[in-house]
């Protein structure tokens, strides 16, 4: 392992985390709040201590560096970056217990959206906005941004796949252009001017700047933390409806982005991928419309409603313009569903990932095709390309590992005596980036109920579900890492 190589990467994310709270900085002191000032800059000049420490123990740094070393670079610098980045949070005072400061920003960080906080209107511009901002942050990662903006050479140079590979959510990571420092680059480029545009939608329907730009924060990062205590459901229809468009687009794969702007439409709608997660999100909002009937004045608010929470969830993004927790059974098991499936690789959601899902489906059916048929030869394809057999491999080693943790989080929360129901989706809502759960978790309630140890199980759910890695670091054997 290449120890000091991986501290100046940490040291290089940490100085990004201090440039990005300084907007906050900045709001607390336009606003006049002091004493979140002060704990801004003492939360900075923590973080920058820290980073300072880690570049000095760096020096003289070998350049060598692989795919384990990225795997695990990437995973302690979530966790540095939480450990830090929930500091204004607990110093300010606006959440006092350091737990659940830490729980807020990973929450954040990861895209996640559970909130311990029991309304949030109370609470200063400045931790709002760093609040929603760790979403936008962590939806692309901070890596990414690393990667896009590092010189070519020096310390990025020669292993940029790697640490790419282990921060993008999904069965594979592929370029978009050779580079991929270029890869990084154009990445970040479209989530920034998809963002911008969802910002002037928001803007169109008279949305106040800061909501706008908080919105599209957990839209585009696909995160849901609210600034209003019922999410996004007092805002105007118009406004709920960009919502629900644009958490779609962002729970699109950012390559299909690419292949647009490349002008290969044709190759974006043969994208197997991409037609799933459209036939899921059409299938689920007819079916729940229809199993919502009386239940809304009118066709339009029940469609727009079951839209929404649709695209909410399948997106992992978790904002909320109805209490599903009291629609009908049939709807709440569609919605729980789609927690699992999630949305598409490549994208800011979280879940399983239809990719996923898909290659799942596919080496099913080619299983069964054995058994009926045992002399005949089977190749699983995607997108008429034959699917590498390690990353079949992969997939059903994630697939093992998600139920196992699912299994043993669901088990341990359980010691608060919440009932079934509430523990099982408040571990599937946390594993798999979403925010709310149903009953005690529901999106009229937090997160707040659960004990310390609880809260710390769903840190580790949240964390292991966004970076996708703590399940490989546990089954992957070492002649996995030698084949990557």
């Amino acid at each position: 392992m290449n120890y000091r190589m991986m501290s100046r990467f940490i040291s290089l994310i940490l100085l990004v985390e201090v440039i990005f709270m300084l907007p906050a900085l900045a709001l607390a002191l336009w606003d006049h709040n002091m004493v979140v000032a002060l704990a801004f800059l003492e939360g900075m000049g923590a973080t920058l201590l820290v980073s300072v420490i880690l570049h000095a123990f760096s020096r003289k740094a070998r350049k060598g560096f692989f795919a384990k070393e990225g795997l695990v670079c990437v995973a302690i610098s979530w966790i540095v970056m939480s450990l830090l980045g929930c500091l204004p949070f607990f110093l300010s005072g606006e959440i006092p217990n350091y737990v659940d400061a830490l729980f807020e920003i990973v929450s954040g960080f990861t895209t996640t959206g559970a909130s311990i906080l029991p309304e949030v209107e109370s609470h200063s511009r400045a931790v709002l906005y760093w609040r929603s901002f760790s979403h936008w942050l962590g939806g692309m990662g901070v890596l990414v941004f690393l990667l896009a903006i590092a010189p070519s050479g020096g310390a990025a140079g020669g292993f940029t796949m790697h640490l790419l590979r282990a921060e993008s959510p999904g069965p594979n990571v592929g370029k978009l252009v050779p580079r991929m420092r270029e890869t990084a680059k154009i990445l970040y480029i479209m989530y920034i001017l998809l963002t911008v545009v969802d910002i002037f939608f928001l803007l169109l329907g008279n949305m106040p700047l800061f909501d706008a730009i908080c919105t599209a924060f957990g839209t585009a990062g696909t995160g849901g933390f609210g600034i209003k205590n019922d999410s996004i459901a007092s805002y105007s229809p118009y406004i709920q409806n960009v919502c629900t468009v644009f958490m779609l687009l962002f729970g699109v794969n950012f390559s299909c982005y690419y292949l647009l702007l490349m002008r290969q439409v044709r190759n974006v709608f043969k994208d197997e991928e991409l037609r799933l997660y459209f036939c899921i999100v059409a299938g689920s909002i007819l079916l729940i419309t229809l199993n919502l009937r009386g239940f809304y004045g009118t066709v339009e608010e029940t469609v727009r409603h079951a839209a929404f929470q649709v695209s909410s969830i399948i997106t992992t993004t978790g904002y909320a313009t109805a209490d599903f927790d009291l629609w009908p059974s049939f709807s709440k098991a569609i919605l729980l569903g789609l927690m699992v499936v999630g949305a598409c690789a490549g994208s800011t959601g979280g879940g399983l990932k239809c990719g996923r899902v898909l290659l799942l489906m596919k080496s099913l059916r080619r299983n069964i095709g054995r058994v009926l048929n045992p002399q005949r030869v089977q190749v699983v394809r995607n997108n008429n390309q034959a699917v590498d057999e390690k990353i079949l491999d992969n997939t059903n080693a994630y697939l093992a590992a998600y139920v196992i943790i699912v299994l043993f989080s669901f088990i341990a929360i359980s010691i608060d005596g919440f009932s079934t129901t509430t523990n099982i989706s408040a571990v599937l809502s946390c594993f798999n980036n979403i925010g709310p759960g149903l009953e005690a978790v529901g999106p009229t309630c937090n997160f707040g109920g659960y004990s310390i140890f609880s809260k710390l199980i769903l840190i580790i759910d949240m964390l292991a579900g966004r970076l996708e890695i703590f399940p490989i670091l546990i089954l992957a054997s070492r002649s996995t890492w030698k084949h990557r």
